[in-house]
Parts: C-alpha cells; sequence; structure tokens
C-alpha cells in the first residue's frame, strides 16, 4: 500500500485534546499526523481522560503525555513554557466550549490552558459542542475575540451528535480535515499542483419524480469529497460540484451544491476551462420524463402509476469530448458484473484518459458496509496503456494516490 505524502516533514505538533466526546478522533487524527511525517506531543485535560486515556494516546503518539500543571519531574524546567514554544504549531481538539472561554479571557489554571497562554506559535482549534453550546452568546462572544487574537479555526460542521436526537452545528471536524489544516498552516510541504484548476463532482443526483418523491442512489459522497480533499492539499484550485449528502464540504475547497443532473452539468461546464476534471459522482441516467408539480396520490384500484423516464446528459462523456476539455479527464465506474469490460468500453465511448473502477456489488468484500456509503474502497485505475489494481484502502487513502497520479500526469505549471 502507498504511504501518504510527507508533507508534514519536521514539522511538530502539540495537540491538546479537550474534554469531549469527539476525544476519540483524536487516536485517529495522530496517526494521520504522524504518517504524514510529523511529530506529536500530547496535552491532556482532566476531562479528557473520561473519554480516552493517556496510555492510548502515548502509544500512537510515541511520546509521553503530558496532563498535570504541577508535575514535578515535567515541571522541573519549567515544562509547560518549554512546551509552548518547542511546538510549530499548537492543536486544540476537541475545543470545548470551556477551552476557547479560559483562552479568551486569558484564564490559565490548568496545564493545556497555561500553554495556550504562553505559546509564541500558531494555534488551530477544532470546536466540538453541543449545538445550543456552540450557539450561546457567551461561545459566540469569545469565538469573535480569538479570531480577533490570530487563533485558526477547523470546524465545526453540522450533523448528528452524539446526545440522542440532538443535531445541527458543533461536531468535531473529521481528522483528515483538520490534518489539511495544519497542513495550510504549517507551509512546508510541496504542493506539486499549485497554479492548476481541478473540477470534481460528488455524491449521488435526485431526478425529482413529484415534490416528495425522486429517483437517487446510495452514493454517500465520501470518495469525491476525499478526492477533492487531497487535491486541494496539494495546491490545486479546486471546484467541487455535489449532489446532496450528508458529509461537510472539504476544507480549502470551493463548493458548489446541486441536485439534478442537469443542474450538475452546467455547473461543470461553467467551470471550465480547468486542467483536470474528475468525475466522482454517481450521476443518475435517467429522470422522469414529466416533473409532476402536485404529489402523485394512490387511487383505490387503479394500481401504481406509469413512471415514463427519459436519459439524462452524460456529463462525463460531454466533458470528454468538449471543445475546453481539461487536459486530464478521469472517470468512475461503479460496477457491479465485468468490471474490466465494463471500465474499458467506458474509457473508449467517454473520452476519458482514466476510469477508477470499482465493484459496488453486495457481495464485493470491500469493507463491512460495501463501497457505497462506506469508508473503503478496491478500485481498479484503467488506461489507455493498460491497467492498474490498487488493493483494499480507505477512501482518504485512494484520494491521496489518485491526487499524486494527478499531479505526476499534469506535471509543475509553466
Amino acid at each position: 500500500m502507498t504511504a501518504p505524502q510527507q508533507t508534514l516533514t519536521k514539522a511538530r505538533i502539540l495537540l491538546i485534546i479537550g474534554g469531549g466526546i469527539a476525544a476519540y478522533k483524536c487516536l485517529d487524527l495522530i496517526r494521520r499526523l504522524r504518517e504524514r511525517g510529523a511529530s506529536v506531543r500530547c496535552v491532556m485535560t482532566k476531562a479528557a481522560q473520561e473519554f480516552i486515556t493517556p496510555l492510548s494516546v502515548g502509544a500512537l503518539s510515541a511520546d509521553h503525555v503530558f496532563t498535570e500543571l504541577f508535575d514535578r519531574q515535567d515541571e522541573h524546567d519549567v515544562g509547560h513554557i518549554r512546551l509552548s514554544r518547542e511546538a510549530d504549531l499548537l492543536v486544540v481538539a476537541p475545543g470545548t466550549a470551556d477551552l476557547m472561554a479560559k483562552l479568551a479571557n486569558g484564564h490559565a489554571n490548568d496545564l493545556a490552558s497555561t500553554v495556550l497562554i504562553a505559546t509564541d506559535k500558531p494555534v488551530l482549534i477544532a470546536p466540538a459542542m453541543n449545538p445550543r453550546m456552540w450557539e450561546h452568546p457567551a461561545t459566540q462572544r469569545n469565538l469573535a475575540t480569538l479570531k480577533e487574537d490570530g487563533v485558526n479555526f477547523v470546524g465545526p460542521n453540522r450533523g448528528e451528535m452524539a446526545e440522542s436526537g440532538e443535531a445541527g452545528e458543533g461536531r468535531m471536524a473529521e481528522p483528515m480535515e483538520i490534518v489539511a489544516a495544519v497542513e495550510a498552516l504549517t507551509g512546508n510541504h510541496e504542493k506539486p499542483l499549485a497554479g492548476r484548476k481541478v473540477i470534481v463532482t460528488s455524491g449521488p443526483t435526485h431526478e425529482i419524480i413529484d415534490p416528495v418523491r425522486y429517483i437517487a442512489n446510495r452514493s454517500s459522497g465520501k470518495q469525491g469529497h476525499a478526492i477533492a480533499a487531497a487535491l486541494a492539499r496539494l495546491g490545486a484550485s479546486v471546484h467541487l460540484v455535489s449532489g446532496p449528502v450528508s458529509i461537510p464540504d472539504p476544507h480549502g475547497v470551493t463548493t458548489t451544491h446541486v441536485e439534478t443532473a442537469r443542474q450538475m452539468r452546467e455547473a461543470v461546464e461553467a467551470s471550465l476551462p480547468a486542467d483536470a476534471g474528475v468525475f466522482v459522482a454517481a450521476v443518475a441516467d435517467w429522470r422522469p420524463a414529466v416533473e409532476i408539480s402536485e404529489k402523485i396520490k394512490k387511487k383505490p384500484g387503479e394500481g401504481a402509476p406509469t413512471l415514463e423516464l427519459t436519459e439524462n446528459p452524460d456529463i462525463l462523456a460531454g466533458i470528454g469530448h468538449h471543445k475546453k476539455r481539461p487536459a486530464l479527464v478521469i472517470g468512475f465506474a461503479a460496477e457491479t458484473q465485468d468490471l474490466f469490460k465494463n471500465a474499458r468500453t467506458k474509457l473508449n465511448k467517454k473520452g476519458a484518459d482514466f476510469i477508477v473502477a470499482n465493484d459496488v456489488s453486495h457481495d464485493s468484500g470491500v469493507g463491512p458496509g460495501g463501497v457505497m456509503g462506506g469508508d473503503r474502497n478496491s478500485v481498479v485505475i484503467v488506461g489507455h496503456e493498460g491497467h492498474d489494481e490498487w488493493p483494499e484502502m480507505s477512501k482518504e487513502e485512494v484520494a491521496e494516490r489518485l491526487a499524486q497520479l494527478i499531479a505526476d500526469r499534469l506535471g509543475p505549471t509553466q
């Protein structure tokens, strides 16, 4: 399996883990940062230790975990000052309402808050809290104060909370979103796609039947969004055209939200010219020939209504043969049978340079829930000169590997 790009080589990150249920995500965040070359030291608040243990954090960071302000061993050389100055960047995740309030108002009554007050390095906060806590005037005042003080933020996102029945803005950014923000702030990594513009499509399309019904598919948008984020991390100016999804927009990406295939085509064509196009979206092949303005009602004895379909525009083929065709066009093929044959046919028919083919059948054996809607993928890259089978990996890893392939194919800007 290809290792992630060493985008954080020699970067020294001090991760301050706050006390929230999202603390569990920090275990993955530590791994993601270290596999990109960063060294990670961790400070845990007392509340954070109620959710995850210093033992697990220390095992993943391969370093001592700091928990106490008045620790004889750690403080013999004024450890809190040393911690705050030896890092290149301080990351606070989860950024609880309490930690934000302490930093905004200059409180320093534990190790985490003392380190934050004592630092002269950039600070990145990933807020995480209940939506009502996030919306509270006090939190918003603290947010405004911290931004005015130069503190950087990533998230929070919208979605379901850990508490049953709670939803809204307050979910901590996902580990890869935080990694992208760290990469942007440290600025010590190569950006081979700097100066390049890339269009990415993602998610499903919804084709309207009547005001309450539509034709759709199970695409989650996870793969397309991950690819957009990976391209942005390599320096590309990315325009993501997304169908209806429940995941947040990627960090550092310009996103246009659409619903139907026709809207997606219009948004893509409006984004031309571009250096590359990556068409990941699972666009519906057909739509109802007539969009009914009123809800279709069941009528006793009449049975199911007849639904006449008409073909949707073929976005990939349209761009593959467009007069403003990007130099590199990559399409996706979600297949349930004859993977190579169908991908090869699609490659030639659509005018693409590569087709990324994956088996989306229920018995594909990829991940616990399959490819569509899941977090893992197994793809075959089919080109005019042959094909390359990639092993099963996370969708983020597929995205990073594909982004690097695009960078290699486009080469540096002239």
